[in-house]
This record gives structure tokens, sequence and C-alpha cells, in this order.
């Protein structure tokens, strides 16, 4: 019996070490997305186009851009081109988590916090 247990045991930790979640990066470095998040208890949605090297993001009938540095295939920097005001100058760090066919899981915060946040934006343009 205990034999058997451990067996088990062993089998479900195997096969549960060797799932990996997708992270096809590449796939979401280009194209339009959108991107729903609650402010001040209200749902709002973000449109954004990016290419390799820009970002322009649509919210509230306003249009925004900023300028793309990619460290790797999953992880790149984002600086507003024309800030107005201080906060938006800093920069921010986005990270792709994990991704599905047409959605992808990213976290980011200001460079250089340890405040993160968690998103998922969806691919709706290539």
């Amino acid at each position: 019996m205990l034999i058997r247990f451990t067996i088990a045991l062993i089998s479900c930790f195997l096969l549960s070490s060797c799932y990996e979640q997708e992270r096809n990066c590449t796939k979401f470095r280009t194209g339009t997305f959108e991107f729903e998040t609650l402010l001040n208890g209200e749902l709002v949605k973000t449109t954004f186009v990016r290419n390799d090297t820009l970002e322009i993001d649509y919210f509230n009938n306003k249009a925004d851009s900023s300028k793309i540095r990619w460290i790797n295939d999953c992880e790149y920097i984002v600086k507003k081109i024309n800030p107005q005001r201080m906060a938006e100058e800093k920069a921010v760090h986005m990270k792709i988590l994990t991704s599905t066919k047409d959605t992808y899981t990213f976290e980011y915060a200001l460079v250089g916090k340890s405040n993160k946040q968690k998103g998922v934006a969806k691919k709706i343009k290539d």
C-alpha cells in the first residue's frame, strides 16, 4: 500500500513539473491590442498599436506616443515621447509572462521600482 502511494505521489510530481505555460512573446511584438482595467471603480479600455520601436495608446479619444526599447523577446521599456506631467517622464518596464492564441499576461512597473502590477492584453489585429 505504501509503495503504491509513493509511486502515485512521484508520478503526480513528475507530470505536474513538466507542465510549462506557453510564452510566445515574438507573436506579440507588433500589432493592435486592447487592455481593460479598473480606473476609479470603472472598467476602461485602452487600445494601442505597437511596432518594433513605437507604441501609440488611444484612451478617451486621445492618442499618446511612446518609444520602445526591447531588452529581449519578452521584456521592453516604454518611455513617453511628449510627457505632460512629471509622473509621465518615468519609463515603465514591461514583461510578458504567459501567452495564449491571442492574449498575453504581463507585469509592469516603473523602472527601478518593485511595485509590480499585472494585466492581460488581447491582440485584435496583426
